[in-house]
């Protein structure tokens, strides 16, 4: 594939229908997504609603979403603001499952959110359930190793293993603070567990603290004993979960070594949830407010190959016309299950609110929520 600026390779995908993926999550009609009168109909109930509602809207949020967004960012800047905005009544969390549960367990009673659709979730965070961590864990208290573990979860989780993470002492991390939080459980104990993305775990420990490969296993939840000798569990110093992210897991060290053959200039950025090799490959690693601002600093007329989400990668290409930037895997990759937020279902929401009724309220049960609020206090502390 020749190298292609990314405003060129997004015409390619555009026959792609994403809006045909909905979720069945709505009580009542859904716009059509043909309907021109949608952008419209959602300025005016917006404005209807006024400082009753909030709309939060993930940087992988189709635009189409993202323009009626009061505030955007990644999951830990979105998690800040949910805690922080006390006086809304309505908080439209445009992302998916485990983010909304996030902003419930955070937000004030008085406070409700609402998932646009009920389908919007996360693939990573359903690798790990409940059942499985807590086996899990027995099978380190059985050989003695629990009490030297302090469990780190990453914020693509369900309510459920946040609460897991609290109930044994832990904390959430995202992946602009996962060195600083594994710094922490360091000081607190001699091994961790970190849930449920193996990559950004493995690349926080080697590339950031300093541990080798080989203090790393990985817990596979559907083998025995998470398909690991006694000695390996008890030798290694971060034990990871069998996870990772569905879009940051395609992009490969080959694709790196093409772009620098064909742009020996490039400059290469990647989420810290790709695969080790391709984090120790590239220039720069960082959080999406790390790549946005990273990108948005650099020199006019540089070059980038960025590694994350499409949709945030052509919104930083269209918002720096003097660099050219370019999307670092062959093919054009969106997040399925975040991109099933669409107008229709955000109009639906808004339209309810409006008219009385809430719809698609998302309520972490308050067991859950009390020891997944003491992790997630945890993670804003640090």
């Amino acid at each position: 594939m020749s190298a292609t600026p990314l405003a060129q390779l997004l015409l390619l995908g555009q026959g792609t229908d994403l809006a045909s993926e909905r979720g069945v999550s709505c009580t009542g009609d859904l716009p059509e997504a043909s309907d021109p009168t949608l952008v419209a109909r959602a300025t005016a109930a917006k404005k209807a609603l006024g400082s009753k509602v909030l709309v939060l809207g993930h940087h992988y949020q189709r635009d189409e979403v993202i323009q009626f967004a009061d505030i955007t960012g990644d999951s830990f800047k979105l998690a800040q603001a949910a805690a922080a905005q006390s006086e809304a009544e309505y908080i439209i969390f445009c992302g998916v499952h485990f983010m909304a549960e996030s902003a419930d367990i955070l937000t004030g009673p008085h406070q409700k959110v609402i998932l646009p659709d009920l389908a919007a979730g996360c693939s990573m965070a359903d690798m790990a359930t409940a059942a499985q961590v807590e086996q899990c864990w027995q099978d380190l208290e059985k050989l003695g190793v629990a009490r030297k573990t302090v469990p780190v979860t990453y914020m693509n989780s369900s309510a459920a293993i946040k609460s897991f993470t609290g109930e044994h002492g832990g904390t959430i991390c995202t992946s602009s603070n996962a060195e600083k939080t594994l710094r922490w459980a360091f000081e607190k104990a001699e091994k961790v567990i970190f849930l449920p993305d193996q990559h950004l775990g493995r690349n926080t420990a080697v590339n950031d603290l300093g541990l080798t490969l080989e203090d790393c296993v990985v817990w596979n939840p559907w083998k025995p004993q998470g398909g690991l000798t006694e000695n390996e569990i008890k030798d290694a110093k971060m034990i990871l979960w069998r996870g990772h992210c569905s879009v940051h897991g395609r992009f490969t060290k080959a694709s790196i070594d093409e772009f620098r053959v064909r742009i020996p200039e490039i400059n290469i950025i990647v989420h810290p949830e790709c695969q080790n090799e391709v984090v120790s490959a590239a220039d720069y690693v960082g959080s999406t407010e790390k790549i946005i601002k990273t990108v948005s600093e650099a020199a006019p007329g540089t070059q980038w190959a960025v590694g994350t989400e499409l949709n945030l990668v052509s919104r930083l290409a269209a918002a720096n016309p003097d660099k050219e930037v370019y999307f670092l895997d062959r093919t054009v990759c969106y997040c399925s299950t975040m991109n099933r937020i669409d107008l229709p279902h955000l109009v639906w929401a808004l339209e309810s609110l409006v008219s009385g009724k809430v719809v698609n309220e998302i309520k972490v049960d308050s067991e859950t929520a009390r020891y997944s609020k003491m992790a997630l206090e945890q993670m804003l502390a640090l």
